[in-house]
């Protein structure tokens, strides 16, 4: 039969499920493992996939972070339940070298990163998409929350349909040969509930695990401690000095601050609220100041991942709605293309607290489309 009458699997492909394979990136978590056990019941050709990311020795009893070792245990179980065959690939070098090592160098440099992002892009979707086709697999299947959309050029990447979980503002860098492959079944639900639902269903047991809240080689949330291990005697004190010059107070490090942080700065007894505007690494300085100085208007980004139809550089300028944190909604902006490949946004209100280090991600104007990102390289 011809490939264009014959009729289409619930994953888009030409074939029937028990003939199709698919790969599923299996975190351990209740998401992909719902992946896992939907695809199985419905007659695919399934092959578990969990990558052990990082020492698990420190964090084996810790629940809260993605890639703890008891989440490698559950994924295990859930392919054992199910009856398909599941790996785990040491992945703990590329790991340290694609992500962990850029994440100190990214905050040593005063800059607030989002490893998250980086591990889909140079992990995930590299490498673990790689031996997803070296597995004669036709498609690799994850447990994010977003669309994949079929359009007029090809694959598109959508918004979830739960825009509480909605994952877009990670997965902008995915490219268009890597969503040719990609597939998120979990994208068009409406809610959690229908997922832990669903994992029920299947007598799951990881139905009402919590979901991962941290980064997974920062299980218990300090940032600062990480950078520490990873470089040691990096770490230098210096001067909080007020916006207009006044020396405030002294610091353990910049690396203990963040862009638009209010808390914790140890300058009490001032009779104005003040808020970190800016982190001068070479002069180890934490700056502060009042709020309407964390306003910005002008975002310039580089590494810029583009996912629309028609080149970046076709059009003088772009009216799109981006995202510049992963909690804030989609403002709209006027997006400008560089002759030397980066680009500046315009934020048409003002947004606070941007910072170096975090994305910037556009969506079609209106729409849920993703159009692609970059990074946020300096700020003013």
């Amino acid at each position: 039969m011809p490939l264009d009458t014959q009729k289409l699997n619930s994953l888009g492909l030409p074939k029937p499920p028990a003939e199709t394979r698919v790969v599923v990136a299996m975190s351990g978590g209740v998401d992909s493992s719902v992946v896992a056990a939907m695809l199985a019941e419905e007659g695919y050709d399934v092959v578990g996939v969990t990558l052990q990311l990082y020492d698990h020795g420190a964090a084996l009893a810790k629940k809260g972070a993605c890639c703890a070792g008891v989440d490698i245990h559950d994924a295990r179980r859930v392919a054992e339940q199910m009856g398909f065959p599941h790996y785990v690939l040491d992945y703990e070098n590329i790991f340290k070298d694609a992500v962990i090592e850029e994440f100190a160098e990214s905050y040593l440099g005063g800059a607030t990163p989002v490893p998250c992002i980086r591990c889909n892009e140079r992990v995930k979707f590299k490498d673990l998409l790689e031996t997803a086709k070296d597995l004669d697999a036709d498609c690799m299947a994850t447990g994010h929350y977003i669309q994949r959309k079929l359009g007029e050029h090809g694959p598109e990447l959508h918004s979830a349909a739960d825009a509480n979980r909605d994952q877009s503002y990670f997965l902008f860098s995915t490219t268009p040969d890597q969503l040719e492959f990609l597939r998120f079944p979990l994208g068009h639900l409406q809610s959690k509930a229908e997922t832990r639902a669903l994992a029920a269903k299947y007598g799951l047991t990881v139905a009402d695990k919590p979901d991962s809240q941290d980064i997974c080689f920062v299980p218990d949330g300090n940032y600062a401690g990480v950078i520490e291990k990873l470089r040691p005697g990096s770490v230098a004190p210096g001067e909080i000095v007020h916006a207009d010059g006044r020396v405030l107070g002294h610091h353990k490090g910049v690396i203990h601050y963040t862009i638009g942080q209010r808390r914790g700065l140890g300058i009490g007894g001032l009779d104005e609220p003040l808020y970190v505007v800016k982190l001068d690494v070479d002069s180890r300085r934490v700056v502060v100041g009042p709020k309407e100085m964390l306003s910005t208007r002008t975002v310039p980004v580089r590494e810029i991942n583009w996912l629309g139809d028609v080149p970046l550089a076709s059009r003088t300028e772009w009216h799109v709605s981006v995202k510049v944190r992963s909690t804030r909604p989609p403002r709209e902006a006027i997006l400008r293309a560089r002759p030397d490949g980066t680009a500046e946004v315009e934020l048409l209100t003002p947004e606070e607290g941007v910072s170096p280090g975090q994305a910037c991600v556009f969506y079609e104007t209106g729409g849920t489309r993703i159009l692609g990102g970059g990074w946020i390289w300096r700020g003013y």
